[in-house]
Protein backbone atom coordinates (compact mmCIF):
# COMPACT_ATOMS: atom_id res chain seq x y z
CA UNK A 1 0.00 0.00 0.00
CA UNK A 2 0.83 3.74 0.24
CA UNK A 3 2.71 5.77 2.70
CA UNK A 4 0.60 7.43 5.08
CA UNK A 5 1.73 10.76 2.98
CA UNK A 6 0.54 10.13 0.00
CA UNK A 7 -3.28 9.39 1.05
CA UNK A 8 -5.22 11.85 0.66
CA UNK A 9 -7.34 14.29 2.58
CA UNK A 10 -10.75 12.71 3.75
CA UNK A 11 -12.91 13.12 0.77
CA UNK A 12 -16.56 13.90 0.72
CA UNK A 13 -17.15 10.52 -0.17
CA UNK A 14 -15.30 8.95 2.71
CA UNK A 15 -17.13 11.26 5.17
CA UNK A 16 -21.07 10.61 3.98
CA UNK A 17 -19.92 6.54 3.63
CA UNK A 18 -18.91 7.21 7.63
CA UNK A 19 -21.20 9.07 8.58
CA UNK A 20 -23.89 7.06 7.81
CA UNK A 21 -25.15 3.53 9.97
CA UNK A 22 -26.74 0.31 8.92
CA UNK A 23 -29.07 -0.58 6.04
CA UNK A 24 -28.75 3.14 5.26
CA UNK A 25 -25.08 3.29 4.80
CA UNK A 26 -25.56 0.10 2.38
CA UNK A 27 -28.69 2.20 0.20
CA UNK A 28 -25.99 5.46 0.50
CA UNK A 29 -23.69 3.66 -0.74
CA UNK A 30 -25.70 2.16 -3.71
CA UNK A 31 -26.37 5.77 -5.06
CA UNK A 32 -23.17 7.75 -4.81
CA UNK A 33 -20.63 7.66 -7.93
CA UNK A 34 -18.16 4.76 -9.16
CA UNK A 35 -14.89 5.60 -7.72
CA UNK A 36 -12.52 6.48 -10.01
CA UNK A 37 -11.11 2.47 -10.41
CA UNK A 38 -14.23 1.64 -12.63
CA UNK A 39 -13.17 4.08 -15.12
CA UNK A 40 -13.38 1.69 -18.67
CA UNK A 41 -11.95 2.44 -22.23
CA UNK A 42 -13.14 5.28 -23.57
CA UNK A 43 -12.02 3.73 -26.94
CA UNK A 44 -13.84 0.59 -26.86
CA UNK A 45 -15.83 -0.18 -29.71
CA UNK A 46 -19.43 0.62 -30.16
CA UNK A 47 -22.11 -0.66 -32.15
CA UNK A 48 -23.13 1.64 -35.17
CA UNK A 49 -26.85 3.19 -35.17
CA UNK A 50 -27.78 0.85 -38.29
CA UNK A 51 -25.49 -1.30 -40.64
CA UNK A 52 -22.37 0.48 -41.91
CA UNK A 53 -21.42 0.35 -45.57
CA UNK A 54 -17.48 1.74 -44.23
CA UNK A 55 -15.57 0.95 -40.96
CA UNK A 56 -12.91 3.12 -41.23
CA UNK A 57 -12.08 6.07 -43.09
CA UNK A 58 -9.05 8.09 -44.84
CA UNK A 59 -9.58 11.64 -45.63
CA UNK A 60 -6.97 13.14 -47.99
CA UNK A 61 -6.87 16.80 -47.61
CA UNK A 62 -5.10 19.27 -50.00
CA UNK A 63 -4.44 22.29 -48.27
CA UNK A 64 -4.71 25.72 -50.04
CA UNK A 65 -7.58 24.39 -52.91
CA UNK A 66 -6.55 22.57 -55.66
CA UNK A 67 -8.38 24.01 -58.89
CA UNK A 68 -11.99 21.73 -59.86
CA UNK A 69 -11.51 23.41 -63.04
CA UNK A 70 -8.41 22.24 -64.00
CA UNK A 71 -8.70 18.94 -62.26
CA UNK A 72 -12.33 17.35 -62.51
CA UNK A 73 -14.66 20.35 -64.07
CA UNK A 74 -13.71 20.60 -67.40
CA UNK A 75 -15.08 23.85 -68.87
CA UNK A 76 -14.53 24.52 -72.17
CA UNK A 77 -15.90 28.31 -72.47
CA UNK A 78 -12.35 29.33 -70.61
CA UNK A 79 -10.70 28.70 -73.41
CA UNK A 80 -13.19 30.35 -75.85
CA UNK A 81 -13.15 33.69 -73.22
CA UNK A 82 -9.54 33.42 -72.34
CA UNK A 83 -8.32 37.12 -71.56
CA UNK A 84 -12.03 38.39 -71.90
CA UNK A 85 -14.13 40.01 -68.65
CA UNK A 86 -16.84 37.72 -67.12
CA UNK A 87 -20.31 38.48 -68.48
CA UNK A 88 -21.93 41.03 -66.37
CA UNK A 89 -24.69 38.64 -65.93
CA UNK A 90 -22.11 36.76 -63.33
CA UNK A 91 -22.14 39.72 -61.00
CA UNK A 92 -19.70 41.10 -58.54
CA UNK A 93 -17.22 38.71 -57.79
CA UNK A 94 -14.78 39.02 -54.89
CA UNK A 95 -11.91 37.12 -54.49
CA UNK A 96 -9.48 36.95 -51.20
CA UNK A 97 -7.02 39.28 -53.31
CA UNK A 98 -9.23 40.00 -56.59
CA UNK A 99 -12.17 41.98 -57.36
CA UNK A 100 -13.70 39.66 -60.22
CA UNK A 101 -12.24 42.24 -62.96
CA UNK A 102 -9.05 40.57 -63.94
CA UNK A 103 -9.35 38.60 -67.88
CA UNK A 104 -10.53 35.01 -67.63
CA UNK A 105 -7.64 32.06 -67.51
CA UNK A 106 -8.08 29.12 -69.91
CA UNK A 107 -7.66 26.16 -68.29
CA UNK A 108 -3.65 24.38 -69.42
CA UNK A 109 -4.11 20.99 -69.70
CA UNK A 110 -5.98 18.67 -71.76
CA UNK A 111 -9.32 17.00 -70.25
CA UNK A 112 -10.02 12.98 -71.59
CA UNK A 113 -12.71 10.28 -71.01
CA UNK A 114 -11.33 7.73 -68.88
CA UNK A 115 -13.26 4.37 -67.53
CA UNK A 116 -15.77 2.37 -68.38
CA UNK A 117 -18.08 5.00 -67.04
CA UNK A 118 -15.86 8.04 -69.66
CA UNK A 119 -15.04 10.65 -66.68
CA UNK A 120 -13.18 13.46 -67.28
CA UNK A 121 -9.73 13.67 -65.80
CA UNK A 122 -7.26 16.60 -66.91
CA UNK A 123 -3.99 15.54 -67.74
CA UNK A 124 -2.84 16.15 -63.99
CA UNK A 125 -3.65 13.41 -63.15
CA UNK A 126 -2.94 9.95 -65.68
CA UNK A 127 -2.63 7.36 -62.98
CA UNK A 128 -5.79 8.41 -60.76
CA UNK A 129 -7.78 8.69 -63.94
CA UNK A 130 -7.07 4.83 -64.70
CA UNK A 131 -9.37 4.41 -60.85
CA UNK A 132 -12.01 6.65 -62.43
CA UNK A 133 -14.40 3.80 -61.97
CA UNK A 134 -14.33 3.50 -58.04
CA UNK A 135 -14.44 6.96 -57.70
CA UNK A 136 -17.43 9.22 -57.40
CA UNK A 137 -17.10 12.87 -58.12
CA UNK A 138 -19.34 15.39 -56.79
CA UNK A 139 -18.84 18.78 -57.99
CA UNK A 140 -21.27 21.14 -56.45
CA UNK A 141 -19.61 21.90 -52.97
CA UNK A 142 -19.22 25.07 -51.24
CA UNK A 143 -17.94 26.56 -48.01
CA UNK A 144 -18.55 29.82 -46.76
CA UNK A 145 -15.57 31.83 -46.36
CA UNK A 146 -13.03 32.85 -49.05
CA UNK A 147 -9.87 32.55 -46.40
CA UNK A 148 -8.36 29.57 -45.97
CA UNK A 149 -8.15 28.74 -41.91
CA UNK A 150 -12.29 29.55 -41.80
CA UNK A 151 -13.03 27.52 -44.69
CA UNK A 152 -10.08 24.29 -43.19
CA UNK A 153 -12.56 24.74 -40.18
CA UNK A 154 -16.04 24.33 -41.42
CA UNK A 155 -14.77 21.04 -43.90
CA UNK A 156 -13.23 19.44 -40.93
CA UNK A 157 -15.54 20.74 -38.23
CA UNK A 158 -18.60 22.35 -39.70
CA UNK A 159 -18.11 25.39 -38.39
CA UNK A 160 -15.88 28.28 -39.50
CA UNK A 161 -14.79 29.31 -36.29
CA UNK A 162 -12.02 27.33 -34.10
CA UNK A 163 -12.86 24.82 -31.11
CA UNK A 164 -15.27 22.55 -32.31
CA UNK A 165 -14.41 18.83 -32.72
CA UNK A 166 -13.14 17.66 -35.58
CA UNK A 167 -15.36 15.13 -37.76
CA UNK A 168 -12.73 12.47 -37.17
CA UNK A 169 -13.03 12.61 -33.11
CA UNK A 170 -16.69 12.35 -33.96
CA UNK A 171 -16.87 9.61 -35.32
CA UNK A 172 -14.45 7.97 -32.98
CA UNK A 173 -16.60 9.47 -30.42
CA UNK A 174 -19.22 7.49 -31.94
CA UNK A 175 -17.53 4.65 -33.28
CA UNK A 176 -14.67 4.04 -30.95
CA UNK A 177 -11.54 2.01 -32.24
CA UNK A 178 -10.92 -1.28 -33.38
CA UNK A 179 -7.35 -1.76 -32.32
CA UNK A 180 -6.65 -1.50 -28.75
CA UNK A 181 -3.19 -1.16 -29.58
CA UNK A 182 -2.76 1.49 -32.35
CA UNK A 183 -4.37 5.18 -31.91
CA UNK A 184 -7.99 5.71 -33.27
CA UNK A 185 -7.40 8.70 -35.00
CA UNK A 186 -4.09 9.09 -36.83
CA UNK A 187 -3.16 12.46 -38.27
CA UNK A 188 -0.22 13.07 -41.11
CA UNK A 189 0.16 16.59 -42.27
CA UNK A 190 3.09 17.41 -44.43
CA UNK A 191 6.46 17.41 -43.35
CA UNK A 192 7.24 21.25 -44.47
CA UNK A 193 4.33 22.36 -42.15
CA UNK A 194 0.34 22.27 -40.87
CA UNK A 195 -2.36 23.87 -42.55
CA UNK A 196 -3.09 26.99 -41.92
CA UNK A 197 -5.74 25.74 -39.85
CA UNK A 198 -3.19 23.75 -37.65
CA UNK A 199 -4.14 21.93 -34.92
CA UNK A 200 -7.80 22.51 -34.61
CA UNK A 201 -8.65 20.78 -37.74
CA UNK A 202 -7.62 17.63 -35.85
CA UNK A 203 -8.97 18.69 -32.06
CA UNK A 204 -11.65 17.36 -29.84
CA UNK A 205 -13.03 20.72 -29.33
CA UNK A 206 -15.88 19.85 -26.16
CA UNK A 207 -15.57 15.94 -26.76
CA UNK A 208 -13.55 14.13 -24.34
CA UNK A 209 -10.01 14.70 -25.17
CA UNK A 210 -9.14 11.34 -25.56
CA UNK A 211 -10.95 12.03 -29.09
CA UNK A 212 -8.63 14.38 -30.64
CA UNK A 213 -5.73 13.11 -33.87
CA UNK A 214 -2.87 11.57 -32.50
CA UNK A 215 -0.38 12.87 -35.30
CA UNK A 216 2.16 10.98 -36.92
CA UNK A 217 5.44 12.67 -38.20
CA UNK A 218 7.75 11.65 -41.45
CA UNK A 219 10.64 9.47 -40.88
CA UNK A 220 11.05 6.16 -39.28
CA UNK A 221 9.56 7.35 -35.64
CA UNK A 222 6.29 8.99 -36.57
CA UNK A 223 5.31 8.80 -32.97
CA UNK A 224 8.17 11.32 -30.93
CA UNK A 225 8.83 9.47 -27.19
CA UNK A 226 7.52 6.44 -27.60
CA UNK A 227 10.70 4.51 -26.89
CA UNK A 228 11.04 4.11 -23.17
CA UNK A 229 13.82 5.51 -21.11
CA UNK A 230 17.16 3.64 -21.08
CA UNK A 231 17.26 1.14 -18.49
CA UNK A 232 13.41 1.18 -18.12
CA UNK A 233 12.76 -2.76 -18.76
CA UNK A 234 8.96 -4.03 -19.93
CA UNK A 235 8.35 -5.06 -16.30
CA UNK A 236 9.31 -1.94 -14.69
CA UNK A 237 7.85 0.23 -16.63
CA UNK A 238 4.56 -1.78 -16.40
CA UNK A 239 5.07 -1.61 -12.63
CA UNK A 240 5.18 2.36 -12.85
CA UNK A 241 2.31 2.78 -14.72
CA UNK A 242 0.45 0.68 -12.29
CA UNK A 243 1.29 2.95 -9.13
CA UNK A 244 0.25 5.85 -11.04
CA UNK A 245 -2.97 4.63 -12.06
CA UNK A 246 -3.70 3.71 -8.56
CA UNK A 247 -2.53 6.81 -7.34
CA UNK A 248 -4.53 8.89 -9.80
CA UNK A 249 -7.71 6.65 -8.37
CA UNK A 250 -7.14 7.96 -4.53
CA UNK A 251 -8.68 11.23 -5.66
CA UNK A 252 -10.02 12.04 -9.34
CA UNK A 253 -12.33 14.40 -9.96
CA UNK A 254 -15.35 12.60 -11.82
CA UNK A 255 -15.94 14.27 -15.08
CA UNK A 256 -12.33 15.33 -15.72
CA UNK A 257 -11.89 14.22 -18.69
CA UNK A 258 -8.49 15.57 -19.47
CA UNK A 259 -7.02 12.82 -16.59
CA UNK A 260 -8.71 10.22 -18.42
CA UNK A 261 -7.50 10.83 -21.22
CA UNK A 262 -4.06 10.82 -20.20
CA UNK A 263 -4.45 7.93 -18.62
CA UNK A 264 -5.73 6.12 -20.92
CA UNK A 265 -3.24 7.57 -23.44
CA UNK A 266 -0.28 5.91 -21.05
CA UNK A 267 -1.83 2.76 -21.70
CA UNK A 268 -1.98 2.82 -25.40
CA UNK A 269 1.50 4.21 -25.54
CA UNK A 270 2.71 1.46 -23.40
CA UNK A 271 0.99 -1.12 -25.82
CA UNK A 272 2.05 0.97 -28.74
CA UNK A 273 5.94 0.39 -27.61
CA UNK A 274 4.87 -3.34 -28.71
CA UNK A 275 3.20 -2.90 -31.88
CA UNK A 276 3.65 0.41 -33.71
CA UNK A 277 7.16 0.21 -34.98
CA UNK A 278 5.77 -3.21 -36.58
CA UNK A 279 3.13 -1.41 -37.95
CA UNK A 280 4.65 1.51 -39.47
CA UNK A 281 8.20 -0.53 -40.68
CA UNK A 282 7.49 -0.26 -44.61
CA UNK A 283 10.22 -2.18 -45.48
CA UNK A 284 8.42 -5.15 -44.41
CA UNK A 285 6.01 -4.48 -47.46
CA UNK A 286 6.78 -6.05 -51.17
CA UNK A 287 9.19 -4.00 -53.85
CA UNK A 288 6.69 -4.29 -55.76
CA UNK A 289 3.93 -2.37 -53.27
CA UNK A 290 6.95 0.17 -52.60
CA UNK A 291 7.23 0.87 -55.99
CA UNK A 292 3.31 0.97 -56.93
CA UNK A 293 2.72 3.55 -54.14
CA UNK A 294 5.98 5.47 -55.82
CA UNK A 295 8.31 5.14 -52.19
CA UNK A 296 11.52 5.09 -54.09
CA UNK A 297 11.24 7.73 -55.90
CA UNK A 298 12.04 11.31 -54.97
CA UNK A 299 9.04 13.45 -56.08
CA UNK A 300 6.70 10.90 -54.46
CA UNK A 301 8.41 9.11 -51.66
CA UNK A 302 7.05 11.39 -48.67
CA UNK A 303 3.36 11.08 -49.62
CA UNK A 304 3.70 7.84 -51.15
CA UNK A 305 4.78 5.96 -47.75
CA UNK A 306 2.33 8.28 -46.29
CA UNK A 307 -0.13 6.88 -48.42
CA UNK A 308 1.40 3.20 -47.70
CA UNK A 309 1.02 3.50 -43.84
CA UNK A 310 -2.64 4.56 -43.89
CA UNK A 311 -3.27 1.43 -45.75
CA UNK A 312 -1.54 -0.19 -42.87
CA UNK A 313 -3.23 1.51 -40.35
CA UNK A 314 -6.73 0.26 -41.64
CA UNK A 315 -5.75 -2.41 -42.15
CA UNK A 316 -4.85 -3.07 -38.43
CA UNK A 317 -8.07 -0.88 -37.09
CA UNK A 318 -7.53 2.28 -37.10
CA UNK A 319 -10.96 4.69 -37.61
CA UNK A 320 -9.84 8.00 -39.15
CA UNK A 321 -6.82 8.74 -41.06
CA UNK A 322 -6.53 12.30 -42.29
CA UNK A 323 -3.70 12.90 -44.84
CA UNK A 324 -2.62 16.33 -45.82
CA UNK A 325 -0.98 17.14 -49.06
CA UNK A 326 0.36 20.63 -48.95
CA UNK A 327 1.31 22.79 -45.38
CA UNK A 328 3.88 24.73 -44.15
CA UNK A 329 5.31 27.57 -46.65
CA UNK A 330 3.35 28.61 -49.77
CA UNK A 331 5.66 26.87 -52.03
CA UNK A 332 3.70 23.75 -50.34
CA UNK A 333 0.71 24.17 -50.97
CA UNK A 334 -2.19 24.07 -53.65
CA UNK A 335 -1.94 27.44 -53.16
CA UNK A 336 -1.73 29.19 -57.47
CA UNK A 337 -1.86 32.76 -56.86
CA UNK A 338 0.61 32.78 -59.15
CA UNK A 339 2.39 29.89 -61.76
CA UNK A 340 -1.05 27.55 -61.64
CA UNK A 341 0.82 25.57 -64.06
CA UNK A 342 4.09 24.94 -61.79
CA UNK A 343 2.14 25.04 -58.71
CA UNK A 344 -0.69 22.21 -59.86
CA UNK A 345 1.78 20.29 -61.83
CA UNK A 346 4.11 20.19 -58.72
CA UNK A 347 1.27 18.65 -56.36
CA UNK A 348 -0.53 16.75 -58.24
CA UNK A 349 3.23 14.96 -58.81
CA UNK A 350 3.42 14.31 -55.37
CA UNK A 351 0.16 12.79 -55.16
CA UNK A 352 -1.03 11.43 -58.47
CA UNK A 353 0.91 7.97 -58.33
CA UNK A 354 0.26 7.25 -54.58
CA UNK A 355 -3.25 8.27 -54.39
CA UNK A 356 -3.75 5.65 -57.23
CA UNK A 357 -1.90 3.13 -55.64
CA UNK A 358 -3.83 3.23 -52.47
CA UNK A 359 -7.16 2.68 -54.31
CA UNK A 360 -5.76 -0.02 -56.03
CA UNK A 361 -3.75 -1.33 -53.25
CA UNK A 362 -6.84 -1.31 -50.92
CA UNK A 363 -9.04 -2.89 -53.56
CA UNK A 364 -6.51 -5.97 -54.12
CA UNK A 365 -6.96 -6.47 -50.67
CA UNK A 366 -9.95 -6.57 -50.23
CA UNK A 367 -10.53 -3.58 -48.09
CA UNK A 368 -11.84 -0.60 -50.23
CA UNK A 369 -15.61 -2.01 -49.24
CA UNK A 370 -15.08 -1.45 -45.91
CA UNK A 371 -12.57 1.84 -46.45
CA UNK A 372 -14.12 5.23 -47.20
CA UNK A 373 -11.59 7.06 -49.18
CA UNK A 374 -12.36 10.98 -49.52
CA UNK A 375 -10.55 13.55 -51.38
CA UNK A 376 -10.83 17.50 -51.22
CA UNK A 377 -10.08 20.92 -50.23
CA UNK A 378 -11.39 23.98 -48.54
CA UNK A 379 -12.50 25.62 -51.82
CA UNK A 380 -11.48 25.56 -55.44
CA UNK A 381 -10.31 28.43 -57.87
CA UNK A 382 -11.58 31.08 -59.70
CA UNK A 383 -11.81 31.38 -63.22
CA UNK A 384 -10.46 34.75 -63.80
CA UNK A 385 -6.26 35.10 -63.41
CA UNK A 386 -4.53 36.52 -60.77
CA UNK A 387 -1.39 38.04 -61.00
CA UNK A 388 -1.94 37.15 -64.56
CA UNK A 389 -0.50 32.90 -64.24
CA UNK A 390 -2.65 31.75 -61.24
CA UNK A 391 -6.03 31.80 -59.74
CA UNK A 392 -7.90 33.10 -56.59
CA UNK A 393 -9.90 31.38 -54.29
CA UNK A 394 -13.22 30.41 -54.76
CA UNK A 395 -15.34 28.45 -52.02
CA UNK A 396 -18.61 29.09 -54.29
CA UNK A 397 -18.51 25.96 -55.94
CA UNK A 398 -15.51 23.06 -56.37
CA UNK A 399 -15.21 19.39 -56.25
CA UNK A 400 -14.62 16.46 -53.60
CA UNK A 401 -14.66 12.97 -54.35
CA UNK A 402 -15.16 9.63 -52.53
CA UNK A 403 -14.62 5.99 -53.44
CA UNK A 404 -14.56 2.62 -51.70
CA UNK A 405 -17.03 2.11 -48.24
CA UNK A 406 -20.46 1.70 -49.48
CA UNK A 407 -19.79 4.69 -52.47
CA UNK A 408 -21.15 4.19 -56.09
CA UNK A 409 -18.28 4.95 -58.30
CA UNK A 410 -17.93 6.01 -61.68
CA UNK A 411 -20.15 8.92 -61.45
CA UNK A 412 -20.57 12.64 -61.15
CA UNK A 413 -22.85 14.20 -59.03
CA UNK A 414 -23.88 17.83 -59.23
CA UNK A 415 -22.29 20.88 -61.74
CA UNK A 416 -20.84 24.33 -61.60
CA UNK A 417 -22.12 26.84 -63.93
CA UNK A 418 -20.47 27.44 -67.67
CA UNK A 419 -17.54 28.90 -66.60
CA UNK A 420 -16.99 26.71 -63.00
CA UNK A 421 -18.05 29.83 -60.70
CA UNK A 422 -20.65 28.91 -58.66
CA UNK A 423 -22.41 25.57 -57.46
CA UNK A 424 -25.56 24.79 -59.53
CA UNK A 425 -28.75 22.62 -59.33
CA UNK A 426 -28.07 20.58 -56.54
CA UNK A 427 -25.69 22.25 -54.32
CA UNK A 428 -24.42 20.89 -51.53
CA UNK A 429 -22.89 22.53 -48.30
CA UNK A 430 -20.29 20.70 -45.58
CA UNK A 431 -23.30 19.97 -43.49
CA UNK A 432 -24.01 17.68 -46.15
CA UNK A 433 -20.43 16.27 -46.74
CA UNK A 434 -20.60 15.49 -43.19
CA UNK A 435 -23.97 13.65 -42.96
CA UNK A 436 -23.12 11.63 -45.59
CA UNK A 437 -19.91 10.30 -44.62
CA UNK A 438 -21.58 9.52 -40.93
CA UNK A 439 -24.49 7.73 -42.93
CA UNK A 440 -21.47 6.02 -44.86
CA UNK A 441 -20.31 4.46 -41.17
CA UNK A 442 -23.53 3.34 -39.80
CA UNK A 443 -24.03 7.13 -37.83
CA UNK A 444 -27.25 9.13 -37.76
CA UNK A 445 -26.18 12.68 -37.48
CA UNK A 446 -29.18 13.13 -35.58
CA UNK A 447 -28.43 10.74 -32.50
CA UNK A 448 -24.99 11.53 -32.60
CA UNK A 449 -25.07 14.93 -30.21
CA UNK A 450 -23.21 15.93 -26.66
CA UNK A 451 -24.84 18.36 -24.26
CA UNK A 452 -22.39 21.77 -24.56
CA UNK A 453 -23.39 24.66 -22.71
CA UNK A 454 -26.63 23.89 -22.73
CA UNK A 455 -27.41 22.77 -26.09
CA UNK A 456 -26.91 19.26 -28.14
CA UNK A 457 -24.19 19.70 -30.63
CA UNK A 458 -23.95 17.84 -33.70
CA UNK A 459 -21.38 18.01 -36.74
CA UNK A 460 -23.60 19.00 -38.56
CA UNK A 461 -25.15 21.04 -36.84
CA UNK A 462 -28.83 21.87 -37.19
CA UNK A 463 -28.82 19.43 -39.49
CA UNK A 464 -27.34 18.60 -42.99
CA UNK A 465 -29.17 16.47 -46.42
CA UNK A 466 -26.93 12.43 -47.13
CA UNK A 467 -26.31 12.76 -50.72
CA UNK A 468 -28.18 9.58 -51.50
CA UNK A 469 -26.48 9.53 -54.82
CA UNK A 470 -23.45 8.88 -53.71
CA UNK A 471 -24.47 5.42 -52.07
CA UNK A 472 -24.13 2.58 -53.71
Amino acid sequence: MFPDHLRPVLSRRDLLLRAANGFGGIALASLLPAPAAARVNPLAPKKPHFEARAKSVIFIFNVGGPSHIDTFDPKPLLAKHQGQRLPDSFGQVNGQFTDGKTPILACPWEFSRHGECGMDVSTLFPHLAKRVDDICFVRSFYTESVVHAPAMYQVHTGRILMGYPSMGSWVTYGLGSESENLPAYVVMPQPEGTPEGGTPCWGAGFLPAVHQGTVFRPGPRPIVHLEPPAGMTPERQRKALDLLQKMNELDTPEGDSELAARISSYELAYRMQSHAPEAVDLSRESEATRRMYGVEQPHTADFGSRCLLARRLVERGVRFVQLYSGGGPLITQWDAHKDLVGNHEKMAGHTDQPIAALLTDLKQRGLLDSTLIVWGSEFGRLPMSESGTGRDHNPHGFTMWFAGGGVKGGQVIGATDEFGLRAIGDRYHMRDFHATLLHLLGLDQNRLWVLHNGRHEKLTDFGGNVIRQVLA
